[in-house]
Protein backbone atom coordinates (compact mmCIF):
# COMPACT_ATOMS: atom_id res chain seq x y z
CA UNK A 1 0.00 0.00 0.00
CA UNK A 2 1.56 3.28 -0.95
CA UNK A 3 0.75 6.08 1.44
CA UNK A 4 -0.34 10.01 -0.23
CA UNK A 5 2.67 12.49 -0.11
CA UNK A 6 0.09 14.81 1.87
CA UNK A 7 -1.02 12.56 3.85
CA UNK A 8 1.71 10.72 5.08
CA UNK A 9 1.83 10.36 8.86
CA UNK A 10 5.21 9.73 10.11
CA UNK A 11 4.42 8.03 13.26
CA UNK A 12 7.48 7.55 16.01
CA UNK A 13 6.74 5.38 19.01
CA UNK A 14 8.22 5.99 21.82
CA UNK A 15 8.65 5.08 25.68
CA UNK A 16 8.57 7.41 28.14
CA UNK A 17 7.08 6.56 31.75
CA UNK A 18 5.49 3.88 29.68
CA UNK A 19 3.57 6.08 27.61
CA UNK A 20 3.64 5.82 23.68
CA UNK A 21 4.20 8.93 22.09
CA UNK A 22 3.16 9.13 18.33
CA UNK A 23 4.55 12.46 16.56
CA UNK A 24 2.84 13.76 13.30
CA UNK A 25 4.70 15.18 10.43
CA UNK A 26 5.31 18.84 10.28
CA UNK A 27 3.20 18.92 6.87
CA UNK A 28 0.44 16.77 8.18
CA UNK A 29 -3.31 18.15 7.73
CA UNK A 30 -3.67 19.67 11.35
CA UNK A 31 -7.08 17.55 11.41
CA UNK A 32 -5.26 14.49 11.75
CA UNK A 33 -3.85 15.70 15.19
CA UNK A 34 -6.30 15.23 18.29
CA UNK A 35 -8.60 17.71 19.59
CA UNK A 36 -8.96 18.33 23.23
CA UNK A 37 -12.14 18.80 23.06
CA UNK A 38 -13.99 16.17 21.71
CA UNK A 39 -16.91 18.18 21.08
CA UNK A 40 -14.32 19.88 18.28
CA UNK A 41 -12.30 17.21 17.16
CA UNK A 42 -12.96 15.66 13.37
CA UNK A 43 -13.58 11.85 14.69
CA UNK A 44 -16.10 13.13 17.77
CA UNK A 45 -18.29 15.85 16.87
CA UNK A 46 -21.32 14.28 15.07
CA UNK A 47 -21.54 13.09 18.32
CA UNK A 48 -20.85 15.05 21.34
CA UNK A 49 -20.44 18.31 19.67
CA UNK A 50 -22.83 20.87 18.48
CA UNK A 51 -22.23 23.43 15.61
CA UNK A 52 -24.88 25.59 15.47
CA UNK A 53 -23.45 26.54 19.51
CA UNK A 54 -20.14 25.88 19.07
CA UNK A 55 -19.64 28.64 16.49
CA UNK A 56 -20.68 31.18 18.83
CA UNK A 57 -17.67 30.34 21.35
CA UNK A 58 -15.46 30.47 17.98
CA UNK A 59 -12.56 33.04 18.29
CA UNK A 60 -14.00 34.94 15.36
CA UNK A 61 -17.44 34.75 16.74
CA UNK A 62 -15.82 36.14 20.18
CA UNK A 63 -13.66 39.14 18.44
CA UNK A 64 -16.60 39.69 15.82
CA UNK A 65 -18.82 40.20 19.17
CA UNK A 66 -16.57 42.67 20.86
CA UNK A 67 -15.81 44.70 18.27
CA UNK A 68 -19.46 44.94 18.03
CA UNK A 69 -19.44 45.96 21.77
CA UNK A 70 -17.02 48.71 20.85
CA UNK A 71 -18.66 50.17 18.29
CA UNK A 72 -21.59 50.60 20.00
CA UNK A 73 -19.86 52.23 22.96
CA UNK A 74 -18.37 54.88 20.97
CA UNK A 75 -21.93 55.03 19.07
CA UNK A 76 -23.06 55.66 22.34
CA UNK A 77 -20.97 58.11 23.34
CA UNK A 78 -20.87 60.17 20.86
CA UNK A 79 -25.01 60.36 21.19
CA UNK A 80 -24.20 61.63 24.29
CA UNK A 81 -21.89 64.09 23.45
CA UNK A 82 -18.74 62.91 25.45
CA UNK A 83 -16.83 62.04 22.57
CA UNK A 84 -17.24 63.43 18.58
CA UNK A 85 -20.08 62.76 17.22
CA UNK A 86 -18.36 62.07 14.10
CA UNK A 87 -15.86 59.64 15.90
CA UNK A 88 -18.50 57.75 17.35
CA UNK A 89 -19.81 57.06 14.29
CA UNK A 90 -16.74 56.33 12.52
CA UNK A 91 -15.99 53.67 15.13
CA UNK A 92 -19.07 51.85 14.94
CA UNK A 93 -19.03 51.71 11.42
CA UNK A 94 -15.60 50.23 11.43
CA UNK A 95 -16.22 47.75 14.08
CA UNK A 96 -18.69 46.43 11.67
CA UNK A 97 -15.99 46.42 8.41
CA UNK A 98 -12.95 45.75 10.16
CA UNK A 99 -11.68 42.17 10.36
CA UNK A 100 -9.20 41.12 12.91
CA UNK A 101 -7.15 37.82 12.66
CA UNK A 102 -7.65 36.22 16.40
CA UNK A 103 -4.08 34.24 15.77
CA UNK A 104 -2.62 37.95 15.68
CA UNK A 105 -4.06 38.71 19.40
CA UNK A 106 -2.71 35.04 20.93
CA UNK A 107 0.75 36.97 22.26
CA UNK A 108 -0.93 39.63 23.50
CA UNK A 109 -3.32 37.22 26.07
CA UNK A 110 -0.42 35.04 26.69
CA UNK A 111 0.64 38.61 28.43
CA UNK A 112 -2.65 40.11 29.42
CA UNK A 113 -4.46 37.39 30.22
CA UNK A 114 -6.74 38.81 28.47
CA UNK A 115 -7.50 39.77 24.74
CA UNK A 116 -9.02 43.48 24.81
CA UNK A 117 -5.78 45.31 25.04
CA UNK A 118 -4.64 43.58 22.15
CA UNK A 119 -7.84 44.04 19.81
CA UNK A 120 -8.18 47.60 20.97
CA UNK A 121 -4.46 48.03 19.78
CA UNK A 122 -5.51 45.97 16.17
CA UNK A 123 -8.52 47.91 15.91
CA UNK A 124 -6.93 51.03 16.44
CA UNK A 125 -4.49 50.58 13.73
CA UNK A 126 -6.65 49.09 11.70
CA UNK A 127 -8.87 52.41 11.46
CA UNK A 128 -5.80 54.02 10.58
CA UNK A 129 -7.53 57.37 11.56
CA UNK A 130 -5.71 58.25 15.00
CA UNK A 131 -7.97 61.34 15.15
CA UNK A 132 -10.57 59.12 15.93
CA UNK A 133 -9.51 56.18 17.53
CA UNK A 134 -8.14 58.15 20.27
CA UNK A 135 -11.86 57.94 21.66
CA UNK A 136 -11.86 53.76 21.48
CA UNK A 137 -12.73 52.16 24.13
CA UNK A 138 -13.02 55.33 26.22
CA UNK A 139 -13.73 54.54 30.14
CA UNK A 140 -14.31 50.96 29.66
CA UNK A 141 -12.45 48.07 31.21
CA UNK A 142 -11.31 44.68 29.37
CA UNK A 143 -14.21 43.12 31.26
CA UNK A 144 -16.86 45.72 30.14
CA UNK A 145 -16.30 44.55 26.96
CA UNK A 146 -15.63 40.37 27.31
CA UNK A 147 -18.65 40.54 29.06
CA UNK A 148 -21.14 42.30 26.83
CA UNK A 149 -19.67 40.23 24.21
CA UNK A 150 -20.45 37.49 25.86
CA UNK A 151 -24.22 38.47 26.60
CA UNK A 152 -24.61 38.76 22.87
CA UNK A 153 -23.94 35.48 22.20
CA UNK A 154 -26.05 34.22 25.03
CA UNK A 155 -28.70 35.39 23.75
CA UNK A 156 -28.50 33.67 20.79
CA UNK A 157 -27.42 30.53 23.19
CA UNK A 158 -31.11 31.28 24.96
CA UNK A 159 -33.18 31.26 21.31
CA UNK A 160 -31.36 27.87 20.56
CA UNK A 161 -31.74 26.03 23.67
CA UNK A 162 -35.57 27.42 23.76
CA UNK A 163 -36.32 26.24 20.35
CA UNK A 164 -34.86 22.90 21.14
CA UNK A 165 -36.84 22.88 24.47
CA UNK A 166 -40.31 23.28 22.84
CA UNK A 167 -39.23 20.75 20.00
CA UNK A 168 -38.67 17.83 22.33
CA UNK A 169 -42.01 19.26 24.53
CA UNK A 170 -43.73 18.75 21.11
CA UNK A 171 -42.29 15.31 20.34
CA UNK A 172 -42.77 14.14 23.96
CA UNK A 173 -45.99 15.49 24.05
CA UNK A 174 -47.23 13.64 20.90
CA UNK A 175 -45.76 9.83 21.76
CA UNK A 176 -47.29 10.48 25.35
CA UNK A 177 -50.60 11.09 23.09
CA UNK A 178 -49.74 8.05 21.46
CA UNK A 179 -49.43 5.49 23.85
CA UNK A 180 -51.75 6.80 26.78
CA UNK A 181 -53.34 3.65 26.84
CA UNK A 182 -50.66 1.26 26.33
CA UNK A 183 -49.54 -1.07 29.19
CA UNK A 184 -46.06 -1.60 30.24
CA UNK A 185 -44.73 -2.65 33.85
CA UNK A 186 -43.70 0.44 35.62
CA UNK A 187 -40.35 -0.30 38.19
CA UNK A 188 -39.80 1.05 41.85
CA UNK A 189 -35.70 0.98 43.20
CA UNK A 190 -34.70 -1.33 40.12
CA UNK A 191 -37.50 -3.76 40.46
CA UNK A 192 -41.31 -4.61 38.93
CA UNK A 193 -43.84 -2.27 40.79
CA UNK A 194 -47.32 -2.35 39.10
CA UNK A 195 -49.11 -1.12 35.76
CA UNK A 196 -48.83 2.16 34.36
CA UNK A 197 -48.88 3.25 30.25
CA UNK A 198 -45.81 4.05 28.27
CA UNK A 199 -47.38 7.21 27.76
CA UNK A 200 -47.55 8.30 31.57
CA UNK A 201 -43.79 7.51 31.52
CA UNK A 202 -43.17 9.30 28.79
CA UNK A 203 -45.49 12.48 30.27
CA UNK A 204 -42.70 12.20 33.70
CA UNK A 205 -40.21 12.39 31.16
CA UNK A 206 -41.69 15.82 29.33
CA UNK A 207 -42.91 17.66 32.69
CA UNK A 208 -39.69 19.04 33.71
CA UNK A 209 -38.86 20.41 30.29
CA UNK A 210 -42.44 22.73 30.63
CA UNK A 211 -40.54 23.99 33.97
CA UNK A 212 -37.21 24.24 32.12
CA UNK A 213 -38.59 26.58 29.47
CA UNK A 214 -40.23 28.65 32.30
CA UNK A 215 -36.83 28.98 33.97
CA UNK A 216 -35.27 29.90 30.60
CA UNK A 217 -37.96 32.54 29.95
CA UNK A 218 -37.77 34.09 33.85
CA UNK A 219 -33.21 34.10 33.37
CA UNK A 220 -33.39 36.32 30.00
CA UNK A 221 -34.17 39.80 32.03
CA UNK A 222 -31.57 38.85 34.48
CA UNK A 223 -28.60 37.45 32.52
CA UNK A 224 -29.18 39.54 29.09
CA UNK A 225 -28.24 42.95 30.33
CA UNK A 226 -25.33 44.83 29.55
CA UNK A 227 -21.57 45.22 31.65
CA UNK A 228 -19.94 48.96 32.03
CA UNK A 229 -18.55 49.52 34.91
CA UNK A 230 -14.86 51.20 34.22
CA UNK A 231 -11.81 49.93 36.15
CA UNK A 232 -12.36 49.24 39.41
CA UNK A 233 -16.38 48.93 38.99
CA UNK A 234 -18.08 52.34 40.08
CA UNK A 235 -17.56 54.05 36.23
CA UNK A 236 -14.83 56.75 38.09
CA UNK A 237 -13.86 57.52 34.33
CA UNK A 238 -17.46 58.44 32.99
CA UNK A 239 -17.61 61.74 34.07
CA UNK A 240 -20.57 61.80 36.24
CA UNK A 241 -22.44 59.94 33.11
CA UNK A 242 -21.41 56.39 33.55
CA UNK A 243 -24.95 54.90 34.29
CA UNK A 244 -26.16 56.95 31.76
CA UNK A 245 -23.85 56.08 29.06
CA UNK A 246 -24.09 52.22 30.27
CA UNK A 247 -28.13 53.16 29.49
CA UNK A 248 -27.32 54.12 26.10
CA UNK A 249 -24.98 51.28 25.35
CA UNK A 250 -27.70 48.88 26.19
CA UNK A 251 -30.25 50.57 24.04
CA UNK A 252 -27.66 50.32 21.00
CA UNK A 253 -27.04 46.97 21.74
CA UNK A 254 -30.93 45.96 22.42
CA UNK A 255 -29.71 43.97 25.93
CA UNK A 256 -31.60 45.21 29.41
CA UNK A 257 -29.88 47.96 31.43
CA UNK A 258 -28.07 46.72 34.14
CA UNK A 259 -29.62 48.03 37.71
CA UNK A 260 -26.10 48.20 39.27
CA UNK A 261 -22.74 47.11 37.66
CA UNK A 262 -22.23 42.87 38.12
CA UNK A 263 -18.39 42.83 37.49
CA UNK A 264 -18.02 40.47 40.33
CA UNK A 265 -21.40 39.44 40.85
CA UNK A 266 -21.74 35.92 38.81
CA UNK A 267 -25.18 34.75 40.00
CA UNK A 268 -26.68 35.34 36.29
CA UNK A 269 -23.95 33.42 34.47
CA UNK A 270 -24.41 30.74 37.53
CA UNK A 271 -28.34 30.74 36.77
CA UNK A 272 -27.64 29.70 33.34
CA UNK A 273 -24.69 27.21 34.54
CA UNK A 274 -27.57 25.66 36.87
CA UNK A 275 -30.47 25.67 34.14
CA UNK A 276 -28.24 23.85 31.87
CA UNK A 277 -27.32 21.41 34.41
CA UNK A 278 -31.19 20.93 34.84
CA UNK A 279 -31.99 20.37 31.11
CA UNK A 280 -29.20 17.78 31.14
CA UNK A 281 -30.47 16.08 34.82
CA UNK A 282 -33.75 15.59 32.69
CA UNK A 283 -32.07 14.65 29.68
CA UNK A 284 -29.82 12.32 31.74
CA UNK A 285 -33.43 10.35 33.14
CA UNK A 286 -34.52 9.90 29.86
CA UNK A 287 -31.15 8.36 28.15
CA UNK A 288 -31.31 6.13 31.44
CA UNK A 289 -34.97 4.98 31.73
CA UNK A 290 -33.84 3.81 27.65
CA UNK A 291 -30.79 2.01 27.87
CA UNK A 292 -32.29 0.14 30.91
CA UNK A 293 -35.03 -0.71 28.78
CA UNK A 294 -32.50 -1.64 25.90
CA UNK A 295 -30.90 -3.67 28.78
CA UNK A 296 -33.94 -6.02 30.05
CA UNK A 297 -35.61 -6.17 26.22
CA UNK A 298 -38.79 -5.25 26.98
CA UNK A 299 -39.58 -4.11 23.91
CA UNK A 300 -38.83 -0.02 24.31
CA UNK A 301 -35.54 1.45 22.45
CA UNK A 302 -34.23 4.67 21.04
CA UNK A 303 -34.71 3.72 17.32
CA UNK A 304 -32.20 2.17 15.60
CA UNK A 305 -28.63 2.08 17.07
CA UNK A 306 -25.57 1.32 16.23
CA UNK A 307 -23.53 -1.76 15.04
CA UNK A 308 -20.51 -3.40 16.55
CA UNK A 309 -16.92 -3.90 15.23
CA UNK A 310 -17.45 -8.04 15.73
CA UNK A 311 -21.08 -9.46 16.99
CA UNK A 312 -23.41 -8.67 13.97
CA UNK A 313 -26.64 -8.95 16.64
CA UNK A 314 -25.80 -5.43 18.31
CA UNK A 315 -27.97 -3.12 18.10
CA UNK A 316 -26.12 -0.33 20.22
CA UNK A 317 -28.26 1.90 21.49
CA UNK A 318 -25.54 5.15 20.80
CA UNK A 319 -27.59 8.03 20.89
CA UNK A 320 -29.01 7.32 24.15
CA UNK A 321 -25.30 6.28 25.57
CA UNK A 322 -24.01 10.10 23.99
CA UNK A 323 -27.04 11.86 25.79
CA UNK A 324 -26.20 10.08 28.93
CA UNK A 325 -22.49 11.19 28.62
CA UNK A 326 -23.00 14.14 27.56
CA UNK A 327 -25.64 15.11 30.65
CA UNK A 328 -22.95 13.34 33.11
CA UNK A 329 -20.53 16.26 32.11
CA UNK A 330 -22.69 18.68 31.61
CA UNK A 331 -23.72 18.70 35.59
CA UNK A 332 -19.97 18.41 36.50
CA UNK A 333 -19.25 21.51 33.73
CA UNK A 334 -22.38 23.40 35.65
CA UNK A 335 -20.57 22.85 39.47
CA UNK A 336 -17.35 24.34 38.25
CA UNK A 337 -19.32 27.48 36.31
CA UNK A 338 -20.59 27.70 40.12
CA UNK A 339 -17.37 28.10 41.45
CA UNK A 340 -16.90 31.13 39.78
CA UNK A 341 -18.97 32.91 42.21
CA UNK A 342 -16.85 32.87 44.30
CA UNK A 343 -14.92 35.78 42.57
CA UNK A 344 -12.49 38.00 44.89
CA UNK A 345 -13.21 41.78 45.44
CA UNK A 346 -13.93 43.92 42.11
CA UNK A 347 -12.01 41.82 39.88
CA UNK A 348 -10.73 38.31 39.98
CA UNK A 349 -8.97 36.68 36.51
CA UNK A 350 -8.78 32.94 38.16
CA UNK A 351 -12.48 33.24 39.02
CA UNK A 352 -13.58 34.90 35.75
CA UNK A 353 -11.06 32.31 33.44
CA UNK A 354 -13.02 29.70 35.24
CA UNK A 355 -15.75 30.51 33.76
CA UNK A 356 -14.79 30.85 30.18
CA UNK A 357 -12.95 27.12 30.66
CA UNK A 358 -15.96 25.83 31.63
CA UNK A 359 -19.30 27.62 30.19
CA UNK A 360 -18.80 27.26 26.52
CA UNK A 361 -17.93 23.23 27.22
CA UNK A 362 -21.27 23.19 29.36
CA UNK A 363 -23.58 25.11 26.97
CA UNK A 364 -22.14 22.74 23.92
CA UNK A 365 -22.92 19.80 26.02
CA UNK A 366 -26.39 20.78 26.82
CA UNK A 367 -27.14 21.57 23.61
CA UNK A 368 -25.29 18.04 22.00
CA UNK A 369 -27.47 15.95 24.54
CA UNK A 370 -30.30 17.98 23.75
CA UNK A 371 -30.20 17.49 20.15
CA UNK A 372 -29.74 13.80 20.57
CA UNK A 373 -33.05 13.68 22.93
CA UNK A 374 -35.11 15.30 19.76
CA UNK A 375 -33.69 12.60 17.22
CA UNK A 376 -34.33 9.92 20.20
CA UNK A 377 -37.94 11.06 20.99
CA UNK A 378 -38.89 10.74 17.34
CA UNK A 379 -38.30 7.85 16.83
CA UNK A 380 -38.87 5.60 19.22
CA UNK A 381 -38.83 2.27 18.48
CA UNK A 382 -42.06 0.41 20.70
CA UNK A 383 -43.17 -2.89 20.84
CA UNK A 384 -46.22 -3.76 22.64
CA UNK A 385 -46.49 -7.24 22.76
CA UNK A 386 -43.01 -7.05 24.50
CA UNK A 387 -43.90 -4.86 26.62
CA UNK A 388 -46.98 -6.77 27.82
CA UNK A 389 -45.04 -9.62 27.55
CA UNK A 390 -43.59 -8.99 31.61
CA UNK A 391 -46.85 -9.25 32.82
CA UNK A 392 -46.85 -13.30 32.10
CA UNK A 393 -43.30 -13.50 32.81
CA UNK A 394 -43.36 -12.19 36.53
CA UNK A 395 -46.70 -14.17 36.99
CA UNK A 396 -49.52 -11.50 37.22
CA UNK A 397 -46.93 -10.37 40.63
CA UNK A 398 -47.30 -6.94 39.35
CA UNK A 399 -51.48 -6.97 40.18
CA UNK A 400 -50.80 -7.90 43.94
CA UNK A 401 -51.64 -4.16 45.11
CA UNK A 402 -54.70 -4.57 42.55
CA UNK A 403 -55.74 -8.05 44.48
CA UNK A 404 -55.10 -7.12 47.56
CA UNK A 405 -57.34 -3.81 47.28
CA UNK A 406 -60.03 -6.25 45.47
CA UNK A 407 -59.93 -8.31 48.40
CA UNK A 408 -60.37 -5.50 50.87
CA UNK A 409 -63.76 -5.21 49.66
CA UNK A 410 -64.14 -8.74 51.99
CA UNK A 411 -61.79 -7.62 54.99
CA UNK A 412 -59.82 -5.52 56.61
CA UNK A 413 -57.06 -4.10 53.99
CA UNK A 414 -54.38 -5.40 56.92
CA UNK A 415 -55.79 -8.48 56.20
CA UNK A 416 -55.94 -8.11 52.64
CA UNK A 417 -52.60 -7.48 52.45
CA UNK A 418 -51.36 -10.35 54.28
CA UNK A 419 -53.36 -13.10 52.49
CA UNK A 420 -52.11 -11.54 49.31
CA UNK A 421 -48.09 -11.36 50.42
CA UNK A 422 -48.53 -15.01 51.61
CA UNK A 423 -50.05 -15.73 47.84
CA UNK A 424 -47.32 -13.75 46.35
CA UNK A 425 -44.68 -16.08 47.79
CA UNK A 426 -46.20 -19.10 46.89
CA UNK A 427 -46.42 -17.99 43.28
CA UNK A 428 -42.58 -17.42 43.38
CA UNK A 429 -41.90 -21.04 44.84
CA UNK A 430 -44.24 -23.12 42.77
CA UNK A 431 -44.09 -20.93 39.33
CA UNK A 432 -47.88 -20.51 39.05
CA UNK A 433 -49.33 -17.46 38.16
CA UNK A 434 -50.49 -15.26 41.48
CA UNK A 435 -54.11 -15.12 40.02
CA UNK A 436 -54.58 -19.14 40.28
CA UNK A 437 -52.87 -18.69 43.56
CA UNK A 438 -54.98 -16.38 44.93
CA UNK A 439 -58.02 -17.74 43.74
CA UNK A 440 -57.48 -20.66 45.06
CA UNK A 441 -56.56 -19.25 48.50
CA UNK A 442 -59.94 -17.20 48.57
CA UNK A 443 -62.75 -18.68 47.15
CA UNK A 444 -64.15 -15.60 46.97
CA UNK A 445 -66.77 -14.16 44.26
CA UNK A 446 -63.95 -11.90 42.86
CA UNK A 447 -63.64 -11.02 38.86
CA UNK A 448 -60.03 -12.31 39.08
CA UNK A 449 -59.99 -11.79 35.30
CA UNK A 450 -61.00 -7.90 35.51
CA UNK A 451 -58.73 -7.63 38.79
CA UNK A 452 -55.16 -9.57 36.63
CA UNK A 453 -56.45 -6.75 33.60
CA UNK A 454 -53.21 -4.48 32.96
CA UNK A 455 -56.04 -2.29 31.51
CA UNK A 456 -57.49 -1.75 34.37
CA UNK A 457 -54.72 -0.76 36.81
CA UNK A 458 -53.38 1.97 34.01
CA UNK A 459 -54.64 4.32 36.72
CA UNK A 460 -54.91 8.07 35.70
CA UNK A 461 -52.85 7.33 33.22
CA UNK A 462 -54.40 9.34 30.53
CA UNK A 463 -55.56 12.04 31.93
CA UNK A 464 -51.79 12.66 33.17
CA UNK A 465 -51.07 12.77 29.75
CA UNK A 466 -53.50 14.83 28.66
CA UNK A 467 -52.63 17.20 31.16
CA UNK A 468 -49.74 17.09 29.84
CA UNK A 469 -50.38 17.49 26.25
CA UNK A 470 -52.25 20.43 27.20
CA UNK A 471 -49.61 22.14 29.16
CA UNK A 472 -47.42 21.44 26.23
CA UNK A 473 -49.69 23.78 23.82
CA UNK A 474 -50.70 26.21 26.16
CA UNK A 475 -47.20 27.27 26.30
CA UNK A 476 -46.45 27.10 23.20
CA UNK A 477 -49.49 29.55 22.79
CA UNK A 478 -48.32 32.00 25.27
CA UNK A 479 -44.45 31.80 23.91
CA UNK A 480 -45.74 32.55 20.77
Amino acid sequence: MVAHPQRRLVTKIGMTFGVAKCMVAPNQNTGAIMAISLAEGQIFRGLFGDSELSVLFSDSAEVRAMLLVEGALASAQGKLGTIPQESGEIINRMAREVLIDPGHLAAGVARDGVVVPALVAAFATEMQAPEHSAYLHKGATSQDIIDTALVLRLRRVLDILDTRLAGLLDTLAEQADTYKSTPMGARTRHQIATPTALGARIAGWGAPFLRHRQRLAELRPRLLVVSLAGAAGNLSAFEGRGLETADALAEELGLGRAELPWHSARDGICELANLCGLICGSLGKIAQDLLLSAQIGEGLRAGTGGGSSTMPHKDNPTGAEAMLSLARQGQGLAAQVAGAALHAQERDGAAWSQEWLSLPSLIVATGAALRHGLELSKFLSVEPDKLAAVFEDTKGLMMAEAASFALAAHMPLADARTLTKSACAKAVQSGEPLREVIARETMLAIDWDAVFDAQSALGESSAIVARFCEAVARQRVESA
